[in-house]
């Protein structure tokens, strides 16, 4: 099922991002260089664009210091020739304004020197088309008294024929002199363009940029191969790994050349051939002990059978016999009952382990299953003095399952727990029943000794005991939780032990309702309600 909110093709690409170290190692190398190259970039057009214009302010101080220096040299030879002020003034800009369209600059020929002087208060002489507020007030400022010669940046404002206004970046020299026809002191605003200053940056910054990008893909490229080369090997581990673990136990990879991943490749081979052996040799060491085991469970019935005739005869001769005598064939008989529940046991056993053990499953009604049970363990419940208690949930409790394991599963649960009751206490042991749509459930809670932290994942182990020193009042072998195990995993089901010292236990046995579904929960909780410790045990 889709996830809510996520489209598929994103879904996939971060898929594919998880899951590919290629994929993240070409990206991290790209953001990685792509800012590299940034910084190395921002630092080349900075260091070219303060050259231009370094360069550029030197040109336009010394064009317009040659200006300055040629309009006081026609006013010194004119000197005392030339009285009307606004004459000479006017002549004098004219011949800068035209020096100045033949060598690309504009100028503006300002209003005697006072303080408060603007160009915007009329008078000035000034290049056609040219807007005054293209020289900053700032600059005009410096000038409302003497003062040398000055620089700034600024925005050249001119008007088309078409009445529209153009505006570039320029450079905006002041220079005063002193007109001799009034003796007043007049500046001269030389402004003059960037454009190829700009056009020049433009096409640095174009270069730099067409420059970074066949890097940056260049730099894709290569580390797409590089990578390849150090990921195909891993995933071809992967796929061979992936392959042993299925049991396909011959694959093996590929050894090619003498470098590091050759020699992971040979190390790999070499670690699979000696999983392989020794998976081997641990499934021939189970086939062997697995045919011991039934070897010996079958064997030992032959001479069982006549061991038992004989224990019976002496069992039901027994009160002929003395005191120590017959106690003896008492003791013999309990021991042979025991030995033949071992047997049938270990037989179990070995049909599990060998695969052998097959599923009858048919509709069961737990309540029915479990009444039925606590009626033939009553006897040995009441030699323990305890009780046991069913409390079912008023309906039937019905799940697919075999009938006879189901039946074993209870029993070795109930007389367990019997088996581990404190007397003492006066409890009775509950069992617990309940069903959904989904799953049946059954628990039985006792009040003995209970389990440790961390004895919970034991208890199923085989011949494992909680109290090593409490006597098996049942007659158990020590293979009943194990062979409750075994039954419940034929089912598909849940055989799950809570425990705390001094609290008593509780083993809960979930079944699918239908044989083959998969469990996700369980209709009764583990840890029992009156239990002090919520928190649960970690569950098999």
């Amino acid at each position: 099922m889709a996830r809510l909110g996520v489209p598929p093709g994103l879904r996939r690409a971060l898929t594919f991002w998880r899951r590919s170290i290629q994929a993240r190692v070409v990206a991290s190398t790209l953001l990685l260089s792509a800012a590299v190259i940034s910084g190395v970039g921002w630092f080349l057009l900075s260091s070219t664009k303060d050259g231009l214009l370094e360069h550029r302010v030197d040109a336009v101080l010394a064009e317009a210091e040659a200006s300055t220096e040629e309009a006081r040299n026609r006013l010194e030879a004119a000197s005392g020739t030339e009285v009307n002020a606004s004459r000479q003034q006017r002549e004098l800009a004219d011949q800068i304004i035209a020096r100045g369209d033949t060598r690309g600059f504009s100028v503006v020929l300002g209003v005697p020197a006072r303080e408060g002087a603007r160009l915007s208060d009329g008078g000035p002489e000034y290049t056609t088309d040219l807007d005054l507020v293209s020289v900053p007030e700032t600059l005009q400022q410096h000038f409302d008294q003497v003062a040398p010669t000055a620089w700034t940046y600024t925005t050249i404002r001119t008007r088309t024929d078409a009445g529209d206004v153009v505006a570039e970046p320029g450079i905006v020299v002041g220079s005063q002199i002193i007109l001799p026809s009034d003796g007043n002191t007049y500046t001269f605003y030389f402004l003059f363009p960037l454009d190829e200053e700009q056009e020049t940056l433009g096409l640095v910054t174009r270069a730099l940029f067409t420059a970074a990008a066949a890097l940056l893909i260049l730099v894709a490229g290569i580390t797409w191969l590089v990578a390849r080369q150090v990921v195909t090997p891993i995933r071809m581990a992967r796929q061979v790994a992936e392959r042993l673990a299925s049991g396909r136990l011959q694959e093996r990879l590929r050894v090619t050349g003498e470098d590091d991943l050759a020699r992971l490749a040979t190390s790999f081979n070499q670690m699979a051939s000696n999983l392989q052996r020794q998976i081997r040799q641990l499934e021939e060491l189970s086939r062997v002990q697995r045919r011991f085991v039934s070897d010996v469970s079958h064997e030992l019935r032959t001479p069982l059978t006549t061991v038992r005739m004989a224990g019976d005869v002496l069992h039901d001769a027994r009160a002929s016999f003395d005191p120590v005598t017959a106690r003896a064939a008492e003791l013999l008989q309990v021991e042979l009952d025991r030995f033949e529940v071992l047997l049938a046991d270990l037989l179990e056993i070995s049909r599990f382990d060998a695969g052998a053990a097959v599923l009858e499953a048919d509709d069961v009604n737990l309540v029915d299953v479990a009444h039925r049970v606590v009626d033939a363990t009553r006897a040995l419940a009441d030699q323990r003095g305890v009780r046991v208690v069913v409390e079912s949930p008023g309906h039937p409790c019905l799940a697919e399952a075999d009938v006879r394991r189901v039946e074993r599963i209870i029993r070795n649960l109930i007389t367990n727990a019997i088996d581990h009751a404190d007397t003492g206490l006066g409890e009775e042991i509950k069992v617990l029943l309940g069903s959904d749509d989904h799953a049946a459930a059954i628990a039985v809670r006792d009040y003995g000794v209970g389990l440790a932290p961390g004895e919970s994942a034991m208890v199923f182990n085989r011949f494992w005991r909680a109290d090593p020193a409490r006597a098996r009042t049942s007659g158990g072998t020590g293979l009943g939780l194990s062979i409750a195990l075994e039954d419940t995993h034929l089912h598909g089901g849940w055989l799950q032990a809570w425990g705390r010292p001094g609290q008593g236990a509780q083993f809960r046995l979930t079944l699918p309702r239908r044989a083959g579904d998969p469990l996700r929960h369980s209709p009764l909780p583990l840890v029992p309600v009156d239990a002090d410790d919520p928190v649960p045990e970690k569950t098999r």
